[in-house]
């Protein structure tokens, strides 16, 4: 009958949660205020740095979110993120000045995720490549297993292909949370947690989830985040994962996960042709 398929359905999604939250949930691994900010000084605000997000937005649109991309097209996409990360990297107090981390508050829209790394590629620059600085104390409990997923995210530890629908991450400074959306074939899908600055590396974001929700196309809203209680008894911490901001302006923001995948997100849900 229907109801003994949604509950089924329910069921599969529950244990989806369960399990991969057991394995470390990524930050994003999935952005409503998209007020414009003033950018911190050393935020990205040259026309060089416009020039480098108008060549990216280029470079990633017609992807489906990175799924689409070729080798040659991921390997451009790297080259151009080095650049913009090395050449204006955002200032070290970013999270812990309220001032400069205003520029992050509200909602980001993902355009594009891919691994850090592209296997098999002789193409790629060494150059190319994102080095994660190791973590220390309670962050080294945090998995980071390279998740090798182009054009999906981990809400929360469940693998959702972001191919055909824009996810959509959001913080809240003032009360340090990050919240993740993703519409996926049973109901909108939305991850949250409280988030706090790393104590070694002063731009990445340790998240601690604490909130799981499916609101299905057809039936309730099912709360399921005492699983993220479960998870926190059996590993020890409710930190599960963590995203470094690399890149930011009044207009796009790049991050790496602690899965080792890049994320590119805009304020501008059209900024990228799908």
């Amino acid at each position: 009958t229907a109801k003994t398929h949604t509950t089924m359905m329910l069921l599969k999604a529950s244990l989806l949660v369960f399990f991969a939250a057991l394995d470390d949930a990524g930050a994003f691994n999935l952005p409503g205020l998209a007020n414009i900010f003033k950018p911190p000084p050393s935020a990205a605000t040259t026309s060089e740095s416009n020039a480098d997000e108008l060549q990216l937005l280029q470079a990633i649109s017609n992807t489906g979110n990175g799924k689409d991309a070729d080798i040659e097209t991921q390997s451009r996409v790297l080259s151009i993120v080095r650049r913009m990360e090395t050449s204006a990297t955002p200032s070290s107090t970013l999270l812990s000045n309220p001032e400069e981390a205003k520029i992050l508050d509200g909602d980001w829209f993902l355009q594009y995720t891919a691994p850090s790394e592209i296997e098999n590629d002789d193409v790629a620059s060494p150059d190319d490549k994102w080095v994660p600085v190791e973590a220390s104390g309670g962050e080294a409990k945090i998995n980071t297993r390279q998740f090798g997923g182009a054009g999906a995210v981990s809400g929360g530890g469940i693998p959702v292909d972001a191919s055909s629908s824009v996810a959509l991450q959001s913080f809240d400074i003032e009360k340090s949370r990050v919240t993740n959306e993703i519409q996926t074939g049973i109901g909108l899908v939305t991850v949250g947690g409280k988030f706090r600055e790393s104590d070694t590396v002063p731009l990445r974001a340790i998240v601690a989830f604490d909130t799981a929700k499916i609101a299905l196309n057809v039936g309730p809203t099912i709360d399921i985040s005492f699983l993220f209680d479960i998870r926190a008894a059996i590993k020890g911490t409710k930190e599960a994962g963590w995203v470094e901001t690399t890149y930011v302006t009044n207009d796009m923001r790049i991050g790496r996960g602690n899965k080792g995948s890049l994320f590119i997100l805009t304020r501008d849900r059209d900024a990228v042709k799908p």
